[in-house]
């Protein structure tokens, strides 16, 4: 037995799926965290449902790999528990399990650069899946400066603490619980939904299919000046869910130093990153000598897999802009470089990555708590992955049968609607120009509603 949301929200749940719904709206204030300015233990609760649609488009051929041409439809929905405590004084500790449910357009990840939810990779198909999402320690050592106050939220307990200090977290998390923020462009479930809007789209960063994994990082905190180290642990092979545990010798490394400003009085902040993989890993200019050998021998990315032997490197750099403009409009710019030569290890097919966009708060109208966001991006791949492609080759996400090779650009734009406190109603909208930078297909538009509560 299954129930339905209403209308165009269409995805079957299973009795226990409705039941976490229903426990959301109705979690009594016991175990709520604690309102006051010191929290010693925290218990929040996000619940999120994402529907979009794409009308059929026009491809002059489709490949193993090809977003569907025809007109279809996906979903997902996650909702998490976020508890926390406090073992011993600057100590935290969190958990976030998760159900997450959701099927992807073309009953797969496949066909585009930038995909359009950010919320896919933990899809876990038609039915609710519970899982533990993160499990790890934040330890702060405070170093003066002056106070400041945190504010209770998502793995966050509400508190004090220096603005000088050093913060270790380590643990099972997401490097982008840490790494790349980004007041105005950075969370799929109340912001800009593409994965090219909620962190560059060329960073490879190391975790499990779902975006985890287990490692440590650094921060530390002087006056306007931060800096990030970071070492996590990747998949076994390029984007599984298992994870390669073997962190001395398997890993993703990051680095990034953050400077805080004020520009015409406005606060801002630019970061710089730098970011290097070490794995097994095939380059394309061995699947593609291999896809020569072998004409016609092959489906799917076995030329990749063919020659995945010995450890690779893989790097990159890039640069995130945030600055506040106006009481209630803010700007972001995101852009980085990868090395390219070598597959996808952890995330999406993009070599060298443009976002920037502008948030801007309803206040102006009178509607203070929603919001409107609108963005560019252009995704780009490098000769290697080009060569590759354009000889037939497939890999993981992408893959026509042939290429003729444009930068695929993308716009996003949406309206965040407030039903209420802590609950919103979204309408997305965005255009794909040469999905999976083949000029031979496409455009795209896709529509999307998305269902966003916190408590």
């Amino acid at each position: 037995m299954s129930f339905k949301f209403p209308g165009c929200l269409g995805a079957a749940f299973s009795p226990f799926g409705l039941a976490v719904i229903l426990l959301g709206f109705a979690m009594p204030t016991w175990c709520l965290a604690d309102t006051s300015d010191v929290e010693d233990t925290t218990a929040r609760y996000q619940l999120t449902y994402n529907w979009q649609r794409h009308p059929a488009y026009q491809a002059a051929y489709t490949g193993p790999n090809s977003l569907i041409a025809g007109h279809e439809t996906m979903y997902t929905f996650t909702t998490d528990a976020f508890l926390g405590f406090r073992p011993w004084k600057d100590g935290e500790v969190y958990l976030t399990p998760e159900i997450s449910q959701g099927v992807p357009f073309s009953n797969n990840l496949v066909g585009l650069g930038g995909f359009t939810n950010g919320e896919i990779t933990r899809a876990a198909g038609p039915n609710p899946t519970l899982y533990r999402q993160k499990l790890f320690l934040r330890q702060t050592w405070n170093n003066g400066g002056g106070a400041e106050h945190v504010e209770g939220g998502q793995n966050q307990l509400a508190g004090w603490r220096d603005k000088n200090r050093v913060v270790l977290t380590a643990g099972n998390f997401s490097i982008l619980d840490v790494f790349d923020p980004n007041t105005y462009a950075k969370d799929p479930r109340t912001q800009f939904m593409n994965w090219g809007n909620w962190t560059y789209a060329a960073y490879d960063y190391a975790a499990d299919a779902r975006g985890f994994g287990w490692g440590f990082t650094t921060e530390w905190y002087q006056d306007d000046w931060v800096l990030r180290f970071g070492r996590m642990t990747g998949p076994r092979n390029p984007n599984d869910l298992p994870i390669d545990y073997a962190i001395g010798k398997h890993y993703g490394d990051q680095l990034e130093i953050e400077h805080e400003h004020t520009l015409y009085g406005r606060p801002g902040a630019v970061r710089v990153m730098g970011w290097r993989n070490r794995a097994v890993l095939a380059s394309f200019n061995d699947a593609l000598a291999w896809l020569n050998t072998h004409p016609g021998q092959y489906t799917g990315p076995d030329a990749l897999v063919a020659v995945r032997n010995g450890e690779k490197i893989k790097y990159g750099v890039g640069i995130n802009i945030e600055q506040e403009m106006s009481d209630s409009t803010g700007f972001f710019l995101r852009t980085m470089k990868a090395d390219g030569r070598t597959e996808t290890y952890a995330f999406t097919e993009v070599d060298a990555s443009f976002s920037s966009g502008f948030l801007i708060k309803g206040g102006n109208w009178g509607r203070s708590e929603d919001t409107v966001g609108l963005s560019v991006m252009r995704n780009m791949l490098s000769t290697d992955r080009r060569r590759f492609l354009e000889a037939g080759g497939i890999s993981y996400f992408i893959g026509d049968g042939k290429l003729n090779y444009r930068p695929e650009d993308i716009f996003e734009g949406f309206y965040s609607f407030s039903l209420g406190k802590d609950c919103w109603l979204t309408a997305d909208y965005q255009r794909i120009q040469n999905p999976a930078y083949n000029a031979d297909r496409g455009p795209i538009d896709v529509y999307a509603l998305r269902f966003h509560l916190e408590l």
